[in-house]
């Protein structure tokens, strides 16, 4: 995949770039990315790399935390679903704003140890 350089991007790519790509003279100076001293507007990755969700979505240390990992990385495989629960989500008004409130509305039993493709 190629990906277009910018200013917003560069920290989610720059490590990857640099430790897993092997170019450890990546760089920014003055809005502007160089390889060594050759200015570069745009980067091919030559590795696969994967976006990890943890199993507790909303507070899991995952990707959203440490970035993505290169397929080299990945040592293990899901193979089943071991707990699956049910949330009734409801939205509340409140001064601030719309905020959901989760609660907890059961098992969905269907899913606990079903296999994963």
């Amino acid at each position: 995949m190629t990906v277009t350089l910018t200013e917003q991007n560069y920290p989610i790519y720059e490590r990857l770039i640099k430790e897993y790509e092997n170019h450890e003279d990546f760089s920014t100076r003055g809005g502007k990315f160089y390889m060594g001293s050759e200015e570069v507007t745009t980067y091919t990755f030559e590795m696969d790399y994967y976006f990890m969700m943890g199993d507790n979505r909303h507070y899991s240390y995952d990707s959203r935390f440490w970035g993505f990992v290169p397929e080299n990385h990945v040592v293990g495989r899901a193979w089943f679903v071991l707990w699956s629960i049910r949330h009734n989500v409801e939205k509340i008004q409140t001064p601030e704003g719309v905020v959901e409130s989760r609660s907890f509305d059961g098992i969905r039993w269907k899913r606990c140890f079903m296999g994963i493709k």
